[in-house]
């Protein structure tokens, strides 16, 4: 079906100046997607935070801890930015500082040896309670789907695709803009 007959059937007119070809439109429509996507993500993360421990993060903060928490092994900020795909050092750095104060993670080592970051028992009760709220209700209503497993995997590998592209061509904006 093109997007003239989707057009025609549901009376919708999907182009305007992002959009104008079927391309065009279906790539403005994932894009749309992914932002409410990020944006639901980050609610759920906060939330889910507040009701395993109390405490206020952001969803960037919440994603912070996790992977702080990953493999129970420290994390040092330039690690923490890769695997986030970040390079907003200052804020990942304000971030940090804010758990620190909360006492979900302790900073170690020093500029000359290497700071690191790591979960402290505050974290670990705090992102194990997240965990078992997650497992209730979000993995339960996503293992009700069908074959919803393979599906996030092809979705998982699709969105990662879609990343190298997107930081491809920034780094060709970037590097041509006027």
């Amino acid at each position: 079906m093109t997007e003239e007959d989707q057009k025609d059937r549901s009376g919708l007119d999907f182009r305007w100046h992002l959009s104008s070809d079927p391309l065009e439109i279906r790539t403005t429509e994932l894009e749309f997607a992914l932002m409410r996507t990020f944006e639901s993500f980050g609610r759920w993360q906060a939330e889910c935070l507040i009701g395993a421990s109390g405490l206020t993060l952001s969803g960037p903060e919440n994603a912070l801890l996790h992977i702080i928490r990953m493999n129970d092994r420290p994390k040092t900020v330039k690690e923490l930015a890769r695997l986030t795909n970040r390079d907003d050092i200052p804020n990942i750095q304000y971030s940090l500082r804010k758990m620190v104060s909360e006492e979900l993670v302790v900073k170690k080592g020093t500029n000359r040896s290497g700071v690191t970051y790591e979960a402290t028992e505050k974290g670990r009760r705090a992102t194990d309670v997240y965990a078992e709220i997650r497992r209730k209700l979000l993995i339960e209503e996503l293992s009700e789907l069908p074959d919803f497993a393979n599906r996030l995997e092809e979705v998982t590998r699709v969105l990662n695709i879609l990343s190298g592209i997107y930081e491809e061509v920034s780094r060709v904006v970037a590097t041509h803009r006027r």
